[in-house]
């Protein structure tokens, strides 16, 4: 559904008013396109004194094409600040940060990237643990007052992992992240680990030979997560119930992969899986859980059938078919399990305590699951979407549609392409430090934590 208020206030006549009235104005978002750079404009990168990212960001950053500036020049417009805060042990060295950020703030650029490196926190101690705490406020903080499309994050990184930060930094620094902000990642935490961090051939098709499965594909964000894994190089088999087999026969012909009609929440459903990916393709690699439904109703009124199929479709049915799929030979090296929550199982929504519980669930699913799965070398991750433009939002009353579009630092929903690419990203064989996740895909929703 189009946005005609960010249509209107990019206007000439909206950008007269817009400022003139105190209105939002959302900046058109810079999505990626093939080929495209991915900054627009250098990087300029600095660091405390003893941070250990530094040099390896400066050499993958200059590996991808990136123009690196190591000292601020007046009238440049940066396309991405980034900051090595890992030396940062006491909380009076956050002046460092203040020092290094606050002369160039008004510098960055259209659709421009904020991105601070520091420590996870809880792998510290003392003062240490207090001060990389402290990053997490300073980042949100910044999100909320760049203006112009830009975004802010901050990326802990585990000591050892160090070279395990390209994918991530690819990511958050191009156009592909347009709607995630004011997100904390974590890069080499989640479990002791085996797996292979390996750099694609071509970071254009970094899933080249990889066998993926989306349920929940026959439309909306399920195809645009088909469409962008197929884009990156992998065969896709979109799944969803016999009922929308023609729908999805459509995705599947688009994007050159399988169609599988398959009702997830049967108790067979796992093992249909393993003989099907076992007997068509020899493996499974990625393993995107979309599938998901809602039955609103507020507690009071909601029905038992309600409560169950949510929880059915949403989370019980997932956590079957991990069980199943871990338990056979079927999945690939370094396989990718990624599940999609929301913004709904952070901060909740009124008449969806079942789909909040579901989404909240999913949320545990990855806390519990990710450790474990990366004992076998492989990883889990969740995106947790906001307002996103779908068929479904669109059918929300416009008196709570618009607010749940301008409640964020970018003022506008997202695109079912901009989780795509989030999960795109979890993928990737790069990624392989990235592991227990949950990303907002949210615009920095001003609603949740």
């Amino acid at each position: 559904m189009a946005d005609r208020y960010t249509q209107f206030t990019n206007s000439s006549v909206g950008k007269f008013l817009a400022p003139k009235l105190g209105l939002p104005q959302p900046t058109p978002l810079r999505r990626y396109e093939p080929g495209q750079p991915l900054l627009d404009g250098p990087a300029l990168v600095g660091a405390a004194k003893g941070g250990r990212l530094e040099k390896t960001v400066a050499e993958q950053l200059n590996s991808a094409g990136i123009d690196v500036r190591k000292e601020a020049s007046e009238g440049v417009k940066y396309g991405a600040l980034v900051f090595d805060a890992t030396g940062i042990t006491d909380p009076a060295q956050l002046r460092e940060v203040y020092d290094f950020f606050h002369p160039v703030m008004r510098q960055v650029g259209y659709c421009g990237r904020v991105v601070v490196l520091g420590t996870p926190p809880e792998l510290t101690s003392g003062k240490e643990r207090i001060a990389q705490r402290a990053l997490e406020g300073f980042t949100r903080s910044v999100g909320k007052e760049l203006t112009k499309g830009a975004t802010s994050q901050l990326v802990y990184v585990a000591a050892g992992s160090e070279g395990a930060t390209e994918s991530t930094l690819r990511f958050l620094l191009s156009a592909k992240s347009a709607f995630v902000d004011g997100q904390v990642i974590r890069v080499g935490t989640a479990g002791a680990g085996g797996a292979t961090i390996t750099a694609p051939t071509n970071w254009e098709k970094p899933l080249d030979g990889k066998v993926a499965l989306v349920t929940g594909a026959s439309r909306g964000i399920g195809a645009s997560i088909a469409d962008v894994l197929a884009r990156d190089g992998a065969h896709v088999v979109v799944l969803d119930i016999p009922a929308q087999g023609a729908d999805l026969s459509q995705v599947a012909n688009k994007i050159g992969g399988s169609a599988l009609q398959l009702d997830i929440t049967a108790k067979d459903a796992g093992t249909k899986l393993v003989d099907y990916f076992t007997e068509r393709h020899g493996k499974l690699d990625i393993v995107v859980h979309n599938a998901g439904i809602t039955r609103d109703k507020k507690l009071a009124n909601m029905d038992e059938g309600r409560w169950d199929s949510v929880l059915t479709v949403n989370l019980l049915s997932q956590l079957a078919v991990n069980d199943t799929l871990l338990a056979s030979s079927v999945l690939g090296d370094n396989a990718r399990f990624i599940g999609v929550s929301s913004v709904a199982g952070i901060a909740g929504n009124l008449g969806q305590t079942n789909y909040g519980a579901s989404k909240a669930g999913v949320i545990g699913m990855v806390d519990s699951t990710a450790p474990a799965v990366a004992e076998k070398g492989h990883t889990f991750n969740a995106v947790a979407p906001g307002f996103i433009e779908t068929q479904m939002t669109a059918k929300i009353p416009a008196t709570i549609r618009e607010p749940a579009r301008r409640l964020s630092s970018l003022a506008q929903g997202g695109l079912p392409v901009d989780v795509a690419e989030t999960i795109a990203w979890y993928a990737n064989p790069a990624s392989a430090g990235v592991n227990g996740n949950i990303v907002r895909v949210c615009g920095q929703a001003l609603i949740g934590a």
